[in-house]
């Protein structure tokens, strides 16, 4: 996993990062994703694609393996961080980078500076580690899929988190204000406290016990269990106030072991006070407690939710989901087909903003302007290369009327008697050449050709097919690399010389 360095952050080019995104893409359906498949998708203008890649790998942010099939590459954790950052950054939500502040079984915490100056945290989801490797168990991230990336499944972890601290913000929970996300990172509030695991000594143990066990009940009446209610994911701020964070392993109370959940997080909360602050009170919560007022893990489609349990929630809680809602809306305007009611220009800026963030809407849209820019290139070119070669006629109607008529009454005199007296060699029939005639011999050189054009044209587009088709073979091969199948022949040729020698 190793630290995370940012110093490489602001010398990478922008073919470096699309680069570092094709990639990416090609991960989705690849392990190891081949270097022609790279170029193809990076589509840069003037190649170099296996220069770049050399140097990302060179700095990390790119691995080159070896595999049974084939050999490719893949992101780094280092390369897929650089990704984020430099969207954030262009969304002018981070500004500068600085020291870590925690570490977890999953996740790294940062802090960053924001547009204003202000001091931020970063989170950075890191699935995969030693200490926490059995996603399938704990989380329900995979679902019906065999296998999947600790990249990708980072990724998951950090949207469902964000997903859950919107919806617990707006419900007025003490925890820290989200910002933004991209792909596995976090942007949030940071907090002006220690964990509870740092503190020694508190003025009432007995007030926060009773905060922290009627915040666990406040979650579960709006329908999730934290799953990790230790004093490791609670903050205690300057005024010492309780601050939960820490949200991926949330569950719905409609879990099957929803039960198990919250009583496990009811002891850890009382073993917690014994052991540090020696207090015992014999009041807490039981899962049969929970009055249900609210259906937030139907909201954010939180483990253990179905879509039909999810239906079954909402319409109890008297909420309506977003498809019903098209639904309704559907119906109502074929009902209303005499009233016709003109949309407001707010509604239609916000459909469109809502299509152009689509990834498939933004790469369709990028190629066009790509197409325009390079049509409009073309015909600009075109244009000048015609006016270039129109002849320039001078105008008949230009000149006086008097010299017009000039011409019109000029008589055309019989030049015979001229040329006899003056040219006699130009109405005489021509001499017969003779013996003792001399001859001068000059060179005659034309710049006209006497190939045929269509000839021409036919062999012009020979020569550019068959560079084209010299490009393409040399594109399906990546420089330097030994295909995996040429490699192993080689061992194989090699087997057999070394054991020649068993049988003579």
């Amino acid at each position: 996993m190793g630290k995370l360095n940012v110093t490489m952050l602001r010398y990478l080019t922008r073919e470096d990062f699309r680069v570092l995104t094709a990639v990416e893409m090609g991960m989705k359906n690849h392990e190891l994703v081949p270097g022609s498949l790279i170029a193809s998708i990076a589509n840069l203008r003037h190649g170099g694609v296996h220069k770049l890649l050399k140097e990302l790998c060179k700095h990390r942010l790119l691995s080159y393996e070896r595999g049974t099939r084939y050999d490719g590459y893949r992101l780094t954790n280092a390369g897929y961080d650089y990704l984020a950052l430099k969207t954030l950054t262009s969304r002018d939500v981070v500004s500068s980078f600085g020291n870590q502040i925690g570490t977890g079984k999953e996740s790294n915490i940062y802090v960053v500076g924001g547009p204003n100056g202000e001091q931020l945290c970063l989170k950075l989801h890191r699935l995969g580690r030693t200490c926490f490797r059995k996603i399938r168990e704990k989380r329900d991230y995979h679902k019906a899929r065999k296998q999947m990336s600790w990249i990708y499944l980072s990724r998951i972890s950090a949207t469902k988190e964000f997903a859950y601290m919107k919806a617990l913000k707006n419900r007025g929970f003490p925890i820290p204000n989200p910002i933004d996300f991209n792909r596995h990172c976090v942007i949030m509030e940071l907090v002006n406290g220690f964990t509870l695991q740092n503190i020694n000594e508190v003025t009432d143990p007995a007030d926060l016990y009773d905060k922290l066990m009627n915040l666990l009940l406040k979650f579960a009446n709006h329908g999730v269990i934290h799953g990790d209610f230790n004093e490791f994911n609670i903050m205690i701020d300057d005024n010492c106030k309780p601050v939960i964070i820490d949200f991926p392993q949330m569950v719905s109370t409609k879990h099957p072991q929803a039960e198990y959940f919250f009583n496990r997080d009811v002891t850890c909360i009382k073993d917690f006070f014994r052991r540090r602050f020696d207090y015992e009170s014999e009041l807490a919560p039981s899962f049969q407690d929970i009055d249900r007022v609210d259906a937030l893990d139907a909201e954010v489609s939180a483990s253990g939710v179905t879509k039909q349990m999810e239906k079954d929630l909402l319409a109890e809680m008297g909420m309506t989901s977003d498809t019903e809602k098209s639904d309704s809306e559907e119906e109502s305007d074929v009902d209303d087909d005499d009233s016709v009611n003109l949309p407001d220009d707010d509604d239609e800026d916000e459909d469109i903003i809502e299509e152009i963030t689509d990834t498939k809407s933004i790469e369709k849209l990028r190629e066009e302007v790509e197409e325009s820019v390079l049509y409009s290139e073309r015909t600009m070119s075109e244009n000048e290369c015609k006016e270039l070669e129109k002849p320039k006629f001078s105008d008949p109607t230009e000149g006086s009327n008097g010299e017009s008529e000039n011409e019109e009454n000029d008589e055309i005199e019989d030049l015979k008697d001229f040329n006899t007296k003056f040219k006699p060699f130009r109405d005489n029939i021509p001499r017969v050449r003779q013996d003792s005639d001399s001859y001068s011999v000059r060179s005659v050189s034309t710049t006209s050709s006497t190939i045929a054009p269509e000839v021409i044209k036919a062999r012009v587009k020979a020569s550019l097919e068959k560079r084209n088709k010299k490009g393409m073979a040399r594109r399906q091969v990546a420089k330097g690399e030994a295909s995996a199948k040429t490699r192993s022949r080689r061992d194989n040729a090699d087997n057999i010389k070394s054991s020649r020698g068993i049988w003579e």
